[in-house]
């Protein structure tokens, strides 16, 4: 995305939200101890990990590796690994349930039906989340309400009952533009991805570039209906 570092109202409005954004981070790991931020490796994610660093705060980062993720993803974990002096913490994907799914449904089941694809999910992500959360108060993700219109009127803070903790999504009313400009203000590593019209990253199988005239989540999925599309991380306990 190209960004205009010379537009005062919007260098004034990310720095008026940077100042909120630490505000909050430093009560989150006050009050909410042991909290940990879910960073998977996308444009709002470097942004958290930027000022979590940089900021000293108290505040666990762990990512999930699917292991299929792009190598344009795996290049920037060992990138911001030396960039911040950082060990992200990773999880996996139980073998025992990779074997058994893949032997019963193959390789690239997820392609066939909405439910393959989701139990790919619950594999991959939903069930390493919830070791990851264990024993945890709060956890803290990248996501915007401007990002699909299932995320419209994003809460900051809510209940996950899911997974029994406070939810915190600190950039729920930042724009694109805005992470863009903290991203080139504070030269803040990112998914080479990006600049190849990827806005939203997750495996490589289940993600395409875009074009300007699509939703920033239409990469995702791209082969179902685009009502609703989440892996199961971010879906609300019926």
């Amino acid at each position: 995305m190209t960004i205009n570092l010379n537009d005062t109202a919007l260098l004034d409005s990310v720095a008026a939200k940077v100042d909120q954004l630490k505000t909050l981070l430093k009560k989150i790991a006050s009050e909410f101890s042991p909290a940990v931020f879910a960073n998977s490796l996308g444009a709002e994610d470097m942004v958290l990990t930027d000022l979590i660093d940089g900021s000293g705060i108290a505040i666990e980062i762990f990512s999930l590796d699917t292991g299929r993720l792009p190598l344009e993803t795996y290049t920037l974990m060992a990138k911001a690994r030396l960039h911040y002096g950082l060990k992200f913490k990773h999880y996996y994907p139980r073998h025992d349930l990779l074997e058994a799914y893949t032997d019963a449904h193959g390789i690239n089941a997820f392609y066939e039906s909405v439910e393959l694809r989701q139990s790919c999910c619950f594999i991959r992500k939903v069930e390493p989340l919830r070791r990851a959360l264990a024993g945890k108060k709060a956890w803290i993700t990248g996501m915007r309400a401007q990002q699909s219109q299932a995320r419209e009127g994003l809460a900051v803070q809510s209940y996950d009952e899911a997974n029994g903790l406070e939810k915190f999504n600190p950039l729920a009313d930042w724009s694109e533009k805005e992470i863009w400009a903290y991203i080139k203000l504070h030269n803040v590593p990112y998914n080479d991805l990006h600049d190849k019209f990827y806005p939203s990253i997750g495996c490589a199988p289940c993600t395409r570039a875009i074009t300007p005239a699509e939703d920033i989540r239409s990469g995702r999925w791209w082969w179902e209906l685009a009502d609703g599309k989440e892996c199961g991380l971010h879906v609300k306990k019926a």
